[in-house]
């Protein structure tokens, strides 16, 4: 069965690669809902006063929405009943802030109702938060619909931290995204925090012969092993994901260069020519990530699959 299996997600992805909506439109709100971008952005302001993690958390939900399904806030879904949704599927269990999307969307309702989807909300929050933390800001098409499925188990698909470069490569490209795309979008990673689990298999029993991944810079391996112990207790152990882990900057670039990554996906891009010569170029010029990320951002915002169906009213539930 396992053959059959396989063969229907690969099906099912590369479906997503068709779904380029051409119905996407930077002006389509204008009409029904002129303020809403002003609505969803002062509420994502609102929630970073209190919270500087909201940035990084926004642009994670909205990747790991686009990467299951499409763009259709599945990943906004609650669990009900014995349908486990995709925000308790293991990669998403430190997603947090979807407050924010639900105040932003409450607001909106009041506005017009029934006009903008959770997924848009969802798409121009991302944005918002880039902006905010001082990257570029870019229209956003707009006009996704919301998908009324959402499976836990689905999630097995994201892109792991502990991937190579083929697996990435395999990962992005069934979404009809380039290795350029990967390199670009991977910048994201000078936002936010990651818990140790995530990096534990590059400071400890690495392989055979090493404890600790080779390519990491020692003094930096050596903090890391201070933070998360080898058998870590700590529930909220871990570290930033850059020096500058609440400012949109190329310094993930720079550091990663220097073998400060924490992912074996991070260093993963300094393993073939074509992304390694990327890296160096971003790290060399914030102007060049920015435009890059933009183009990206927007290629990835746009993969809906077909799955969004309505425009729902509560971000949390089906109707």
């Amino acid at each position: 069965m396992a053959p059959i299996y396989l063969s229907l997600v690969t099906v099912f992805l590369f479906s997503l690669i068709a779904g380029y909506s051409s119905a996407l439109s930077v002006d389509y709100y204008h009409q029904t809902c002129p303020e809403a971008e002003s609505t969803i952005r002062k509420a994502v302001e609102k929630a970073m006063m209190n919270d500087n993690t909201v940035p990084a958390a926004l642009l994670r939900m909205h990747f790991h929405d686009c990467f299951i399904r499409g763009c259709d806030a599945s990943v906004l879904l609650n669990t009900k009943g014995m349908n486990k949704a995709e925000k308790d599927g293991p990669p998403n269990i430190s997603l947090h802030a979807f407050y924010v999307i639900d105040n932003a969307k409450e607001e909106v309702e009041a506005q017009c109702p029934g006009v903008v989807s959770c997924a848009d909300i969802l798409a121009l929050a991302a944005r918002d938060a880039v902006a905010l933390s001082g990257g570029p800001n870019w229209d956003v098409p707009k006009g996704r619909k919301d998908g009324r499925i959402s499976k836990a188990n689905e999630t097995r698909q994201l892109p792991a931290p502990t991937f190579n470069i083929s697996q990435l490569q395999q990962s992005f490209s069934q979404r009809g995204l380039s290795m350029d795309d990967l390199v670009a979008l991977s910048g994201g990673h000078t936002l936010g925090f990651s818990h140790c689990s995530s990096f534990q298999n590059r400071i400890h029993n690495f392989n055979t012969t090493a404890d600790i991944d080779p390519s990491m810079h020692p003094t930096f391996a050596a903090s890391l092993r201070q933070i998360c112990p080898m058998h870590n207790k700590v529930k909220n152990a871990g570290s930033k994901l850059d020096s500058s882990a609440t400012t949109f900057d190329n310094s993930y670039y720079k550091l990663l260069l220097q073998g400060n990554s924490l992912f074996s996906s991070d260093q993963a891009l300094l393993t073939s020519s074509r992304t390694k010569s990327l890296v160096s170029k971003f790290a060399g010029s914030q102007k060049e990530f920015n435009k890059e990320f933009v183009k990206s951002m927007i290629k990835m915002s746009s993969i809906t699959g077909g799955t969004g169906t309505e425009i729902r009213k509560d971000c949390r539930f089906v109707r």
